[in-house]
């Protein structure tokens, strides 16, 4: 054991607000609002779910303070004694489990700025600097008046927050390169007036911020800041994102102006540095995906510590109970702020209370159902846990007529039906043809930075045995199968055969599928040619790169790897900045003409090109398997295909796919 556990059970204070424990939901984007900006009932029950769930403290998704400058539809310049109403539902249910909940008040993305989320037509910053997305987009710097106007703002909604019966507010943000931040740093802010130049005049939009809040809310009135301790950016650009470990120039806000910054926030009135790293151009720090170690953001936030003694708390993938606990223990921490781990499981603070660490449903770092979904304008959720965000819609009820369940497939599909199924009161059989629950995700969990999709896995195969489904291993299904089990429903999740090669060649024994390289069942040499710049092309050459030393080559036929629908840009832009820093070659515009004695030969603008290669990988996707189902499928039965099986999808695909169909039973 690393840390005593009990160490995040014990109360803290942020200003005058007293937390029962040291375990925060930290803000994550929502859409789920009513008209007026107020949260709606699936709002509500997302987040009194992680109150009943155990956590101390919840930090709510953003509202913008004013309509007039990078304008959104719903504000708290706007609310009235309907929004004000509508949140205390909310406020008043998340106290009845002892937790306090602070609303996360904004104004602006500034150079952050995404199409589809502004009504307005006027990008602003603090001085002229470029859009992240859209370089060639230019941001005016704000007036003197117009700075004023939004400190003003934050004072008003803050006002309209503490009406509304939040316990605080947390101000958005000198963190993640967002406007306010944009004003902190120098390589964004250029300005000659009051709130440009030497460093405390560039945090002087802070911190007459926080003092506007006090005045208007009162000195006691609790108001914590969302900060990025270290920006870990070289320049301008989503490929100028540093990666952990880099030895680069710090571009943005370094460790030793961050301790600065950390004690003039203190002096300034704010009550707690809810702290993680990163701007948009490095946004895997502060929304770290697959690839980023457990805490990655925890050093730092133990270094600006040394120099406050408000409590600092750490965001950053802290799901890891015993290095969290440990942190807090020391007192190198105050609390950890735990995000998409809460979606995963609500119950995750109350099942580390009780050390039921093998029951928590872990987060994989995919981002697909959270992130993704939201900055494509979709209600959040998770891609394991279909429930978030329709927790009401989406309860598990008893079936009105209990059934007989036969499940024909292992994989993740297969497992989230016959849990579904099992939890909702039927008899359910699972049959499995191979030795291993997990299916295709067994070689997908294969690889060194997939802790958690391996956790996954076991997760699943304890649920089914707690919720007594019958588990028939190294069994083929047939009719007769069928015949003297008398199902009333089948589930055939049997999965997907990867897509052959069809190319002159295509059968030497250099050609392995990207199954076999995943599960090493073949040997592969030191020279390794890739097939497929998808998701899994690009993570098996990392892969091999980082954890195997091989020289690795990409070949994609599309004009750029990684054109994956649903791969969310934190997860995109990190394994595209790794791809280079490992030194991997990538051929795109590359069709693959033969494979050769030598390697592969393939056409790359209009030439011809060969690759020598001791290996080739092929990674060209898959094809449903719909064999047993047409077999099947007039047995007498009800028959539906889930899963890859149905269509060949995502992790979250096939999961969301097996919930709706096993609720509907």
């Amino acid at each position: 054991m690393k840390g005593d556990i009990n160490a995040l059970f014990q109360p803290m204070k942020i200003g005058t607000m007293e937390v029962k424990n040291r375990i925060a939901m930290a803000p994550m984007g929502l859409h789920s609002k009513n008209p007026d900006g107020s949260f709606n009932q699936d709002a509500i029950d997302l987040y009194v779910a992680r109150a009943k769930g155990g956590v101390g403290l919840i930090v709510t998704t953003g509202i913008a303070c004013q309509n007039k400058l990078d304008a959104m539809r719903a504000t708290l310049a706007t609310a009235g004694d309907s929004y004000i109403e509508s949140n205390k539902k909310l406020t008043d249910e998340v106290h009845k489990y002892g937790a306090k909940i602070v609303l996360q008040i904004a104004n602006g993305a500034g150079r952050n700025r995404k199409d589809g989320f502004f009504m307005d037509n006027d990008p602003i910053s603090s001085s002229e600097n470029p859009n992240v997305w859209h370089p060639e987009v230019m941001h005016r710097a704000l007036t003197t008046e117009e700075v004023q106007f939004l400190i003003q703002s934050y004072a008003d909604g803050a006002y309209v927050a503490k009406q509304a019966g939040f316990d605080g507010v947390e101000v958005h943000a000198l963190h993640e390169g967002y406007l306010m931040d944009q004003f902190s740093m120098e390589c964004t802010n250029r300005r000659t007036d009051q709130y440009g130049g030497s460093l405390e005049n560039r945090l002087r939009y802070a911190t007459e911020t926080v003092q506007a809040i006090k005045d208007k809310c009162g000195k006691d009135f609790p108001v914590l800041i969302r900060y990025s301790v270290k920006s870990y950016m070289k320049g301008f650009g989503l490929d100028k994102g540093a990666l952990p470990g880099e030895d680069f120039e710090e571009f943005g806000r370094d460790l030793e102006e961050s301790a600065k910054i950390a004690k003039i926030l203190q002096d300034a009135g704010y009550d707690a540095l809810d702290s993680d790293n990163g701007t948009y151009e490095s946004w895997y720090f502060a929304h770290p995906p697959v690839y980023m170690p457990k805490a990655c953001n925890l050093a730092d936030a133990q270094y600006i510590k040394k120099f406050v003694n408000i409590p600092v708390i750490c965001a950053g993938k802290m799901d890891d109970p015993e290095i969290s606990a440990e942190a807090v223990a020391s007192g190198s921490i105050d609390a950890i702020s735990v995000g998409r781990a809460l979606l995963a499981d609500p119950e995750w603070a109350n099942k580390v209370k009780t050390r039921h660490y093998d029951d928590i449903r872990p987060c994989i770092g995919c981002h697909a159902g959270c992130l993704e979904r939201f900055f494509s304008g979709k209600n959040t959720s998770c891609a394991i846990n279909p429930q978030v965000g329709q927790e009401r819609k989406c309860e598990i009820k008893p079936a009105d007529v209990k059934k007989n369940i036969m499940v024909i497939g292992g994989g993740i599909s297969g497992m989230e039906a016959a849990r579904i199924s099992a939890l909702r009161g039927h008899n359910v059989d699972l049959y499995e043809r191979t030795n291993s629950l997990g299916g295709v995700f067994i070689p997908a969990s294969s690889m060194s930075f997939k802790e958690e999709d391996k956790k996954l896995i076991q997760w699943y195969v304890k649920q089914l045995k707690d919720t007594g489904v019958t588990v028939h291993m190294n069994t083929e299904v047939d009719e007769n199968t069928i015949q003297a089990s008398k199902p009333d429903f089948i589930f055939a999740a049997t999965g997907s055969a990867a897509r052959n090669l069809n190319v002159e060649g295509a059968n030497s024994e250099k050609v392995i599928t990207a199954v076999e390289a995943l599960l090493e069942t073949k040997p592969i040499g030191d020279k390794v040619v890739v097939i497929g710049g998808g998701l899994t092309g690009v993570e098996i050459g990392y892969s091999l790169t980082k954890d195997k030393g091989k020289q690795v080559e990409i070949l994609e036929m599309l004009p750029e790897i990684l054109t994956v629908q649903g791969l969310n840009a934190a997860n995109k832009t990190m394994l595209q900045n790794l791809v280079s820093a490992h030194n991997i070659g990538i051929h795109t515009n590359a069709k693959v003409t033969a494979i050769t004695s030598k390697g592969v030969q393939f056409e790359e603008n209009g030439c011809i090109v060969e690759l020598e290669a001791d290996t080739i990988i092929t990674s060209i996707g898959y094809v449903s398997d719909k064999s047993l189902y047409q077999a099947i499928k007039d047995c007498g039965a009800d028959v539906h295909l889930i899963g890859d099986a149905s269509k060949v999808s995502n992790l979250m695909g096939a999961i969301w796919d097996a919930y709706e169909i096993a609720q509907s039973i």
